[in-house]
């Protein structure tokens, strides 16, 4: 039905839609833990893969002392430019009500844009952006888990043919499990990071401290060095660096669940020394055993060490890959409440609101998943794959934090420009880098990002188009309430809910009950669901209430795009401003869309055929509003665009 459909607000005020803090307070100390735990789960297990993966660049002859100190460099300024300079100083200032990510700065940015054109561009900024984050959240989990348990390759080769049946179950292990809902393990998250961090951190201090000589990379001058000397061959090493910084963009999504102090007190004092430190050892190692680079994160600790590591590394790997899928679950609900998705189903796994789980998107990512692993078998041939999708994000995010930063911030044009033009050139390069490898599987996320733009893109088209049907075909609310005193109608007892999309408009519900029943309940609720560019939406705020006329009600509630509408709930919660609402006395009539082409189709066929497969398969509103079934009266409507 057309009022089933969340849309968003041309511009919804801060200052009248206040934030309301939700989340119980945690001690400093615990939130810290707890961001160890979730945030950095990607960036942390990038040890694994990124050094190693850079270093194969280079043929035997060409890996001199040079390259190795050249590519620490590198992978160290890309820590420190990116991660902490433009996300955890600069981009995480950018919050929309205390929340982060690609879908809240893309809601900020369109508020605060000037003209409608100027706020669709973003609109498909921030989409795109989002498109390639559900690409990381697809090969993250397939390449944590395959390099964590190569691992054993190290110090049991004759376990190397069971690397991949391992990874496989445990992928289906982990999709498994997320119908039960993350809250009880989550508490272990964080101690189990700790110890990583600690572990990887001691591995390499241990390497340094014999071979201090490897600090000298400390100096991009070593980095500057060996893109001018090996040019192209230094180009190709630029995409498997950008490697070391995946996970960035989590910091940022994930800023809302636990503040932006204890995020950045995590990675300056804890995070960022740990992966330094293992980087810089495994690279002392290298240059004292030149073997060592066929797997130098395993080779870096004792013999006796190396199991423990595996076991520790694909615990590590599975929470970085629990991290993308509860990351992609409330990507999806955001993108149903913006109205990029069709309704999705979202089951509550617990009373925190974060925690959901969409089977859908569950489905679709084990599926992913699978094909991945099986399609590439190694995490040095996924990390191809991986180097687009971040570095596709990242170009996002700059062009969207440019605009609030010098919008919303009041910074001047040049001081946006410079800084997040300078980002953008960055970030740029390294995706220009990793352009190189797209027939190697970089292709991957670029057809997963065309795939998601595609059904994205339509089904927005799509609710336009019949939203503009609908206003056209509909009957002027202020017209039937008119008429309605002179009308011969006859009021039957009960309270009738209709759902509507424009307030100011009559539902064909209630059109097609009078013309097939006649009748007309003595209390009748008109109910228009609206989605606000903010998170949340405080229960002051959640509902307005006008009595239209004798037994005649209109009610508007605001939802936020990372929460879940109740209808019945809210409801219930307005009888003390004078809504009648018994819920055993309550109908909702709500209408059946059939949806056709028109003569003359306003959207290109491809796009129509995607808006009616995904229009046939969406859930109900009946079980997205959380609508009890035995209480809905369903009338067809026939809408044609």
């Amino acid at each position: 039905m057309i009022g089933s459909e969340l849309k968003p607000s041309e511009g919804a005020s801060p200052e009248r839609f206040p934030a309301e803090p939700m989340k119980p307070r945690m001690s400093q100390a615990a939130m810290v833990v707890g961001a160890l735990g979730v945030v950095y789960g990607d960036i942390g297990t990038s040890p694994l893969y990124a050094f190693q993966a850079s270093l194969q660049h280079f043929p035997a002859g060409r890996m001199t002392h040079g390259a190795v100190l050249g590519v620490l460099s590198l992978i160290f300024w890309a820590l420190f430019l990116i991660v902490t300079v433009k996300y955890v100083l600069v981009v995480m200032r950018a919050d929309n009500r205390g929340e982060g990510g690609i879908l809240s700065l893309m809601a900020l940015a369109q508020r605060v844009a000037g003209s409608p054109g100027t706020r669709r561009m973003l609109g498909i900024v921030g989409v795109l952006g989002a498109c390639l984050v559900f690409g990381d959240g697809v090969i993250t989990p397939a390449i944590s888990i395959l390099s964590a348990i190569e691992g054993v390759e190290v110090s049991e080769p004759g376990l190397t043919q069971f690397v991949l049946p391992v990874a496989i179950v445990i992928v289906f292990m982990l999709f498994a499990f997320q119908s039960r809902g993350t809250g009880g393990v989550g508490k272990l998250f964080g101690p189990i990071m700790v110890l990583w961090f600690l572990a990887i951190g001691l591995l390499g201090l241990n390497e340094i401290v014999h071979h201090p000589v490897i600090l000298l990379a400390l100096s991009p001058s070593f980095g500057v060095r060996l893109l001018l000397e090996n040019r192209l061959l230094g180009f190709e090493v630029l995409g498997s660096v950008v490697l070391a910084v995946t996970g960035a963009e989590a910091l940022y999504a994930d800023m809302g669940h636990f503040g932006v102090r204890p995020i950045r007190l995590a990675w300056l004092f804890f995070v960022l020394p740990s992966l330094v430190l293992n980087y810089f050892g495994q690279g002392a190692l290298i240059l004292h055993d030149p073997k060592a680079v066929a797997n130098p994160f395993y080779l870096l600790g004792p013999p006796w060490a190396q199991i423990p590591m595996v076991v520790l590394a694909t615990a590590a790997g599975v929470i970085a890959s629990q991290a993308l899928i509860s990351g992609a679950f409330s990507m999806a609900r955001q993108c149903v409440q913006l109205g990029y998705f069709p309704r999705l189903v979202v089951r509550h796994t617990s009373d925190i609101e974060g925690q959901i789980f969409v089977p859908q998107v569950n489905t679709a990512l084990m599926i992913g998943v699978t094909v991945l692993v099986l399609a590439f078998r190694t995490s040095a041939a996924l990390g191809a794959a991986y180097g687009i999708a971040v570095t596709g994000t990242f170009l996002c995010t700059c062009v969207l934090a440019g605009i609030v930063f010098r919008r919303h911030f009041g910074w001047s044009r040049w001081m946006a420009l410079g800084v997040f033009g300078g980002f953008f050139v960055i970030d740029g390069i390294f995706f220009a880098a990793n352009t190189l490898r797209i027939v190697d599987g970089g292709w991957v996320p670029l057809a997963l990002a065309a795939g998601l733009m595609g059904l994205m893109t339509s089904w927005h088209r799509g609710r336009e188009l019949m939203l503009a049907r609908w206003k056209q075909d509909s009957m002027p609310l202020a017209l039937f309430l008119g008429r309605l005193p002179q009308s011969r109608t006859l009021r039957v007892p009960g309270i009738a809910v209709f759902m509507t999309g424009n307030p100011d408009y009559v539902p064909n519900a209630l059109l097609h009950n009078l013309k097939h029943n006649k009748v007309l309940h003595e209390r009748v609720i008109f109910v228009t669901v609206n989605n606000i560019d903010e998170p949340e939406v405080s229960r002051e705020q959640r509902a307005t209430v006008e009595e239209l006329a004798a037994g005649v009600y209109r009610v508007v509630l605001r939802y936020g795009f990372q929460e879940s509408p109740n209808i019945p709930a809210d409801l219930a919660a307005l009888r003390n401003r004078g809504v009648p609402f018994e819920p055993m006395q309550v109908s909702y009539f709500l209408g059946r869309e059939t949806i056709v082409p028109s003569l003359q189709p306003r959207m290109p066929f491809w796009r129509l055929w995607l808006f009616l497969v995904m229009a046939r398969n969406a859930v109900s509103a009946t079980e997205f509003f959380r609508i009890p079934s035995d209480r809905v009266v369903e009338l067809g409507v026939r809408v044609a665009i």
